[in-house]
This record gives structure tokens, sequence and C-alpha cells, in this order.
């Protein structure tokens, strides 16, 4: 805005031109400024985007939980126990049938270690060429490099120091790691290969430049007197028949099983896997608990609190109704099939009754006794959510499953459709921001080029009123 401090001349020193422009810009931009102005809407638009954008989250939790009332891993979940957990562990996917077998565990897996001799603590150990082969070590004399894997030399120069050797090891990446160790005797190179199993062994030959590499001195000093623990696989027989296994976890040793050994056993371990319910229950619980995580936000928000008169801020807000409704409307489906089981009421799980019965919150609630009995029949119960012989769609698991996920579809869905609406919504209010604010800035150049120019002809009246007030004046004295 153009500054009217200096003027006075003109329009006289009372008139406060900046003021008057300003007030009418204001006015200008009363539209935006005005308490529920489109300054105030942009703001409520990005709170429903965002909000919206929580219900969402919370619906997507309920669709994982609702899933998992319709998978069958859901419905196959198992346990496996150990007669003794200190030396043998298991576990099992879902589905693995039922059974008991026993584990003896004859040896652990090994990491091959190699230690070289003691030799003085910070000097060099001499120049040469080291190479390391991971591989298999059928004795003490026979190696087999391993498949796809190359021998890496190391170049060590004339004033490298053990842990200088240390260090360069580990850069290599050879599959072999590298640690001094001191002694009273002074520091001694610790090799050990990075992964258990006899597969995981590994060579290292020298080649000394003073020309003889079993002389014990020099580079060659480090496998002089070297002592080697070889690698190992892990030992076991289950039911009797011999197994191997490179680390100490064994997989599908036995099908859908793993069991983990922690050390040698004197006897059986007897392993027993069998049906989880407890696994359905957990499952259950968690549908439950989205379900009123969902149920929770949506009435917070669309509450009206008579006593301190506020609304939430989606109060009214016909979409929340909506999402609200279908939700609930959906726990209504009826199962399929001739089973006894046909409404979510049948297995237990019904709206909470809550604290004030004129306003029930529409929670669920689970009643452990009614539930308890319809567990008693775990495939009956696993069709009333699955679906029975094999119609899936008639589960009602299923049923509230496919709702959740019609809300939740990409493009078509309710969230996407109503993220649409407000996005639409907020870039149509930017536009009406941006006219509002052009027309106020059109205003203020055209009234701050209306004031100059009245400025400048007040000051020419302002001067042929001084002139003539002069005239009058020599009129009047050469009149006397």
């Amino acid at each position: 805005m153009a500054s009217f401090t200096s003027l006075g001349v003109g329009l006289g020193g009372g008139v406060d031109v900046n003021a008057i422009i300003k007030s009418s810009v204001d006015m200008a931009r009363l539209p935006i400024t005005r308490t529920t102005g489109l300054t105030y809407q942009a703001t409520m638009i990005d709170a429903k985007i965002s909000t919206y954008g929580q219900i969402k989250s919370l619906v997507s939790t309920l669709s994982d939980a609702a899933s998992k009332l319709t998978s069958v891993t859901g419905w196959n979940a198992v346990t496996a126990a150990s007669s003794n957990k200190d030396a043998v562990t298991a576990s099992a996917v879902g589905g693995t049938v039922a059974s008991t077998f026993s584990v003896e565990v004859q040896g652990l897996a090994k990491a091959q270690t190699t230690t070289s001799q003691a030799l003085s603590k910070g000097l060099p150990v001499g120049a040469g060429t080291l190479r390391l082969q991971v591989g298999k070590w059928a004795d003490s004399s026979t190696f087999t490099p391993a498949d796809g894997k190359t021998a890496v030399d190391i170049t060590v120069g004339i004033n490298d120091t053990l842990s200088d050797i240390a260090g360069k090891i580990n850069g290599a990446k050879a599959g072999v790691t590298a640690t001094i160790v001191s002694d009273a005797s002074g520091e001694r190179l610790l090799l050990r290969s990075q992964s258990t199993g006899e597969e995981a062994g590994f060579r290292m030959t020298v080649t000394d430049t003073d020309g003889d590499d079993a002389d014990g001195s020099g580079l060659s000093r480090l496998m002089d007197s070297a002592t080697t623990i070889y690698a190992a696989d892990a030992k076991a027989t289950v039911n009797g028949i011999a197994v191997t296994s490179a680390s100490n976890t064994f997989t599908n040793t036995v099908s859908g099983v793993t069991f983990n050994a922690l050390k040698e056993t004197a006897g059986p371990v007897e392993i027993t896997v069998a049906s989880d319910t407890s696994k359905v229950k957990e499952n259950l619980d968690a549908f439950v608990k989205a379900y009123n995580a969902v149920n929770q936000a949506l009435n917070t928000i669309t509450a009206y609190d008579k006593d301190t008169k506020t609304a939430g801020l989606l109060q009214g807000d016909s979409s929340a109704v909506t999402l609200q409704n279908t939700l609930r409307m959906a726990l209504q489906s009826v199962a399929g099939g001739d089973g006894k089981l046909r409404t979510l009421s049948d297995v237990g799980i019904s709206t909470a009754k809550g604290t004030d019965p004129l306003r029930p919150s529409g929670d669920l609630a689970i009643d452990s006794t009614k539930f308890e009995a319809a567990l008693k029949d775990p495939e009956a119960l696993k069709a009333f959510f699955r679906g029975a012989d094999g119609n899936t769609s008639n589960g009602v698991g299923t049923k509230i499953k496919s709702t959740i996920d019609g809300l939740l579809a990409d493009g078509t869905g309710f969230f996407s459709s109503k993220d649409k609406l407000l996005k639409k919504a907020k870039d149509l209010n930017a536009k009406d921001t941006q006219a509002v604010e052009d027309r106020a800035t059109r205003l203020e150049a055209s009234l701050t080029a209306r004031y100059v120019a009245l400025d400048s002809q007040m000051s020419k009246l302002n001067a042929l009123n001084s002139y003539i007030a002069q005239q009058v004046t020599t009129w009047n004295k050469s009149s006397g």
C-alpha cells in the first residue's frame, strides 16, 4: 500500500488515508477472515480429511481382525510343546497335524575356529599373502571348496601388525571374522567362520615373502602351531532317525514343525503338537476390540454435548452416520447353511448394555460362557465364520469382511470417495480465497490511485485559493 504519512497539503493533515484504505480492504477480505469465513472453512476441511484418515486406519485394523476370522490359519492354529524347554524348543505352523514325537540331541552346530600361536604385541608379523577359502573339511587334511565361493587373497605389508591383519580380514568379506585375543604370552589371531555347519568351514594358506611358507617365521607364523576346531552340523534323532542341520534350528524335519536344539540331551525330549483353541478366542477378542475402537471414535466425533453445548467435528455429517450404520448392519449378517449358529449373538457376541440405557454406545461384548459353549464344536464355529460346505460367501465373518473391504476399496470405496470430495472442496476453497484476495488487491490499488489523484487535485485547488486570496488582499489595499 502506498504511504500517505506525508499527505496534508491537499487533503489536510487530519485525514488518515491509510486507515480509510485499510478499512475498505479489510471489508473486501471479510469472506476470508470472518468467524465462519474461508480460512475457518479451510481449517475445518483439513480437520475432516485428517479425521477420516484416522477412522480409515481404524477400519483397516478391523479388516485385518476380520481376516483372521475367515482365514484357514486362524482356525487351524496349533501349539508345539516341549517336555524339556531347556534342551529343545519347538513351534508349528497353522494346520500342522496333531502329533507327538521325540527328539534327542547328540551335538550342537559349531563354527570353525582357528587360533594362531602367541606373537609379540604390536610388532609387525611379516609380509606376504593370506588366502581364505570357504568350504568343507572331510578330515583335518581333506578340504573341498564350496561351490560358487572363490578364494580371497589378502596382501599383508611389511609393517602390518596382527591388529592390521585382523582389520584386513574383516574388510575382505571372505566369510571369516578375525579377532585379537591377548594373554600373558602375547597376542593371538582368532579366526571364526561366519556361519555354523560343516559347509561353512574355511582354509587359510600363507605365501610368505621370505620364500619359505613352513619355516615358522615371518607371516607363516600365523599357521605354524595354530589350533583348529572344525565346523560341525547339529546332530539329532527324531523318533530314532538321524537328522542334521547346519544350524541349531531344524526346519521342516518334521512337516510344519521347527525345533531348536539348545544343548545335548541325555534322553528323549517329547514334542507335542496340538490344536490351539485359545488362538480363536484371541482372534475374536481382537475383532471386538477393533470394532469398538471404530464405533467409539464415530460416537465421539458425531456427538453433541448438551451440557457444554459443544458438537463433535462430524456432528450432523451424514457420511459419518452412514458409515457407522453400514458397520452396524454388517454385524447383523446371518450365516448360510443349516448350522445352529446363525448370528453373532449365537456365539456370544452382542451389543453391550452400557451405562446409559437411553443412549447405548453400540459397542460389542463377548459372553464368555456362551462362546465357550460354541467352541465345544470348533468345526461348527469355523463354518459359522468361514462358511459351510466350502461356500465361504455364507460365513458371517466373510460377509463382514466383504462389507469392510468395500468401504476401504481404492477409487470406489467410502473412504476414497469421501477423500476426493473433501479435497475437491479444499481446492474450491483455495480458488475462492484467491479470488477474494485478488479483488482486495485491485480495490487497494484503485483506492490508492484515487486518493493520490484527489490529493494532487486538492493541492492545485489550495494553491489557486491562496493566489486568489493574495490578489483580493492586494486589491483591497489599492482601493483604500
